[in-house]
Order: C-alpha cells, then structure tokens, then sequence
C-alpha cells in the first residue's frame, strides 16, 4: 500500500472533511480514500477512437450539414520509367 500526504490543505476543507467523516462515521483519512476511489472509478476511459470521441463530445451542440464538391475519376498512375 502507497502512502501520501496532502500539503497545504486549507482549515475550511479539513473541517468539511472531519464532518463528512463523522456523518459517514470513517475516520478523515478513511474518508479521504473513499472520495478519492469515487472520483477515479467516475472517471472516463478513453474510446481509442478520436472520431467518435469528437463526434460524442459536439454532436449536443448540433450537427453541421456541409456541401461536398464532386469527386473526379481517378487518375491514371504514371508510367515506369518517366
């Protein structure tokens, strides 16, 4: 089991966390791990796919409906040699 320790914690959110602490009836350092654990399992996974990471992320905001130009044919490939 790892150890840290948390600088600089101000009075203000030492005192909530004694209090919810109590309420829960933990121990604070107790407490602090169970917040800890649901804020990491909250946490999202990435898809591995970046289009429909963007897709999820605007599709809220509105789709976009975008004029396409034509395709032309394909070229021929060049020859060898040239």
């Amino acid at each position: 089991m790892a150890t840290i320790t948390i600088r600089n914690l101000d009075d203000q959110t030492k005192a909530r966390l004694r209090i919810r602490a109590a309420h829960h009836k933990r121990s604070m350092e107790e407490e602090a791990r169970s917040i800890l654990r649901a804020a990491l399992a909250n946490e999202q996974k990435g898809t591995g796919n970046l289009a429909m990471a963007i897709r999820d992320r605007f599709e809220p905001l509105g789709g976009v409906d975008l004029q396409l130009p034509e395709r032309e044919p394909m070229r021929a490939p060049p020859k060898p040699g040239r």
